[in-house]
């Protein structure tokens, strides 16, 4: 399985947790969803270990049911017109706890990997142009639907790396070099500096989309 939790730097009693969880959530996936969720479910053990969330603290239980809610919450598991599709209530007496216990250590993970409705980094497989928070772009401090701004905006966020692709084309563009799968690390520790992002936030360092285009003579009003 893609992902594998480094246990090199964490002590016996972590260890026996995220094995634990791990176990648990696997044989839930397996058993009621797809073949996607064990592998993102394992990512989150890994980052929430690397992030100092208490995943060792409590019940391993407790903690399966949690990330199991979260990975639903961002994926709208809970939709009846979506596949798969699970209830919060059978999460929780799947895993024989409460639906409380679950959604209080569900809410620990969202907010500890700063998790969002559609989060990019822990969808399951979808196409690009399908997720609304893959063309969420930050212009002149507001977010906005880049799919739904002038061709020229496109392709400057295109080329700032802000969207995978220009929305326009409805297609991905060759990359410019490098070939080959992209191989995802996971955090010890220690460093913390690899593994699946957590949602970027606004900040106020370096120019913002909308003054690079003015700075090249570009408006929305074209």
């Amino acid at each position: 399985m893609q992902g594998k939790v480094d246990r090199t730097n964490i002590s016996e009693r972590a260890k026996r947790a995220i094995t634990e969880i791990v176990e648990l959530t696997d044989v839930f996936c397996q058993k009621h969803l797809n073949e996607e969720y064990p592998r993102l479910c394992e990512e989150m053990a890994a980052m929430l270990y690397a992030l100092d969330v208490p995943i060792e603290k409590g019940r391993a239980v407790s903690w399966a049911s949690g990330i199991v809610h979260a990975l639903g919450w961002v994926n709208c598991l809970y939709d009846p017109t979506i596949s798969p599709h699970i209830t919060s209530r059978e999460i929780a007496e799947e895993f024989g706890v409460s639906q409380g216990t679950m959604t209080a250590k569900s809410r620990m993970v969202r907010d500890g990997l700063e998790m969002v409705p559609l989060d990019p980094d822990w969808c399951i497989s979808i196409e690009p142009e399908d997720n609304p928070m893959v063309w969420m772009v930050d212009i002149g401090g507001l977010m906005m639907d880049i799919r739904y701004a002038p061709r020229q905006m496109q392709e400057e966020a295109y080329r700032l790396g802000l969207i995978p692709f220009i929305p326009a084309d409805k297609r991905e563009p060759e990359p410019e070099s490098g070939t080959g799968a992209k191989i995802i690390e996971f955090p010890s520790k220690q460093s913390g500096t690899s593994g699946p992002k957590t949602p970027q936030k606004t900040t106020d360092d370096g120019p913002s989309l909308f003054e690079e285009l003015e700075k090249q003579g570009i408006s929305d009003a074209e």
